[in-house]
């Protein structure tokens, strides 16, 4: 929820702030009227007011985002964005190939980043196991085109 009640010298009320589609909207509900604080009922409808607004900008919010979510997926040279080839330097020296994973995930609100070794895995399973956790992160289904497009975005690591 993006509603905060803001009571300083300058204002008192609530603000709504969301971005939706790369532009921010940030409105203000203000709880004073002629100089007095609102209280009980008014106070209540300013509340349900900027509420509102605010589930209307989700709503916005969450139509973008599910309508751009392949693309958002994907870098403009067609790799996937969030899924890197890396060599990875190993304690003794050696250079592990490894398919790197970090995405925000939708699923533990956090940054998981997380890799999988082509040397244990072969490098195609490897990149399974890699779109498997990238779509588990970002709530793909298996069954859609989405997730086949992402596993034939492996990148040639030979």
């Amino acid at each position: 929820m993006s509603v905060k009640l803001l009571d300083n010298k300058a204002f008192y009320g609530y603000r709504v702030r969301r971005t939706v589609a790369g532009k921010l909207y940030q409105e203000y509900f203000s709880l004073k009227t002629g100089g007095a604080r609102l209280e009980g009922k008014q106070k209540l409808e300013t509340e349900k007011q900027a509420l509102a607004r605010d589930a209307v900008l989700e709503a916005e919010q969450q139509r973008y985002l599910n309508e751009t979510k392949e693309d958002r997926c994907f870098k403009s040279d067609g790799t996937v964005r969030g899924i890197s080839y890396l060599l990875k330097t190993e304690k003794s020296g050696n250079l592990t190939p490894i398919f790197q994973v970090g995405v925000a995930s939708k699923v533990e609100n956090k940054t998981v980043c997380t890799s999988f070794s082509l040397n244990a895995h072969g490098s195609d399973d490897a990149w399974h196991r890699a779109v498997d956790a990238y779509a588990k992160h970002k709530s793909i289904r298996k069954n859609t085109k989405l997730y086949q497009r992402l596993l034939k975005a492996m990148p040639n690591v030979s």
